[in-house]
């Protein structure tokens, strides 16, 4: 039933926004009650359409995962070693996966979002101005980060789980995404470094490593007696550990970088087990010195290194015999 204008004017009067009569009656030109179910209604609607995207979101990423993690169970189950570069290439994929799906939900939540607001959507993409507003507000490193992360993906020159170096951080991958590559370093830190920013990349994880043992020594110690020792050990430890390739060589000794001097003996061992070897060797080393009663430095002792000799005096320029006015 319509309500009398009398009775709109009367409401109207009663209501006092101010105490300027033209900013009230400009207020009590709008229709309050409109405006609320309106702004109800699509704050609701807003509401549903996240909760459908996030269910939407959920049920692909299980879906995803379920996918690849049966096919990794099943890769598990052969006994074949060379299947483990396929499970490394599986868990690429597999993070590459749900990156590229968790922008697309992001991509039609938003679409969603802003067409209930009412905001034409299809016009801004399509207008040649907005376009070259968002390539000049950041779109060319978003276009940089996925050709890149297109390449290093093509290329193979990473993958999950493999031990890298990249711009100087050394870590375990974590992901491979879209626009980032994350390194676990070991100490637990996640650096997450955009693929744009990847100039150099030191793969750990493909091919045979070497690993070096340095038993800190006093310049007085019996050094020959203590290579003999640490060959015996190489002699003892042969055949035990299935990661060392060959059998280690004892260099001799050494100058390290702290100006200390060191017996140095070089492993070669499988990708990724390098850590393992050293303290095993390094526990067997110091053992047996132990045991033979060789006595070693408890911190770092500083040795000059022999200087080079002087020249003789006859060589040295001799002075002037005119004097100088």
């Amino acid at each position: 039933m319509p309500i009398p204008v009398v009775m709109q004017q009367n409401n109207s009067q009663l209501v006092h926004y101010t105490n300027n009569n033209f900013i009230n009656n400009y207020l009590n030109s709008f229709n309050w009650n409109q405006i609320l179910a309106t702004l109800t209604s699509k704050v609701i609607t807003i509401v549903l359409l996240s909760i459908l995207f996030l269910l939407i979101a959920r049920v692909g990423r299980s879906i995803i995962y379920h996918i690849f993690h049966h096919a990794d169970v099943k890769k598990a189950q052969q006994p074949d070693p060379t299947k483990s570069a396929g499970r490394n290439r599986g868990k690429t994929i597999y993070s590459l996966l749900q990156n590229a799906y968790n922008y697309v939900i992001i991509f039609f939540w938003l679409y969603s979002i802003l067409s209930v607001m009412g905001i034409p959507v299809g016009t801004l993409i399509a207008g040649a101005g907005i376009f070259s507003l968002a390539i000049g507000l950041g779109a060319q490193g978003f276009v940089s980060d996925i050709v890149s992360g297109f390449f290093i993906l093509a290329e193979r020159q990473i993958e999950v789980g493999e031990h890298v170096t990249i711009n100087a951080i050394d870590g375990i991958v974590s992901a491979v995404g879209l626009r980032t590559t994350q390194i676990r370093s070991s100490d637990g830190t996640l650096n997450f470094i955009p693929n744009r920013n990847i100039t150099s990349i030191a793969n750990l994880s493909r091919g045979n490593l070497t690993t070096l043992v340095d038993i800190r020594i006093t310049p007085d110690a019996p050094i020959k007696k203590i290579e003999t020792i640490m060959d015996q050990v190489n002699e003892d430890q042969a055949g035990k550990d299935h990661n060392v390739i060959g059998d280690p060589l004892v260099f001799g000794t050494v100058y390290l970088a702290d100006g200390s001097l060191a017996v140095q003996a070089c492993i070669a061992c499988k990708s990724g087990s390098e850590d393992n070897v050293q303290a095993n060797y390094l526990q067997a080393y110091l053992t047996a010195l132990q045991q033979a009663g060789i006595e070693l430095p408890l911190s770092p002792q500083t040795v000059q290194p022999p200087k080079k000799p002087t020249p003789p005096a006859s060589s040295q320029a001799t002075a002037s015999p005119f004097k100088m006015k």
